[in-house]
């Protein structure tokens, strides 16, 4: 095995990475988990779209969380810069809905790491 080829063996997947790094934030985190069940964690709030499919507006989470909606609005940017969520605009609010298919992968990019 050449010197680059035993590297590339070592180094993380940089996917795996930003989503650590994305989830090394506990309240980021916690976003994430509210989002795996919308339906229960979100009861209540009055919808424009359909949480299951479009997902949960980020002023819903921004009511949850209770922190501003400008730290909400980051925190969700960095978790879809990380993949772990999609956003839809839904007229003036953005939704937000997690990317399961991203998740499984990085869940099993994170097995072949460690």
């Amino acid at each position: 095995m050449t010197d680059t080829a035993t590297a590339n063996a070592t180094t993380p997947d940089p996917d795996v990475v930003d989503a650590l790094r994305a989830l090394a934030n506990p309240m980021r985190l916690q976003m994430l988990l509210w989002l795996r069940d919308p339906i229960r964690n979100f009861a209540g709030m009055e919808t424009i779209a359909d949480p299951l499919e479009v997902g949960v507006c980020v002023s819903h989470i921004q009511a949850k969380a209770g922190l501003a909606q400008s730290t909400v609005s980051a925190y969700m940017a960095e978790l879809q810069r990380a993949g772990l969520v999609r956003a839809t605009r839904v007229g003036k609010w953005t939704h937000y809905k997690r990317d399961e298919q991203r998740i499984a992968r990085f869940v099993t990019a994170l097995g072949r790491t460690l």
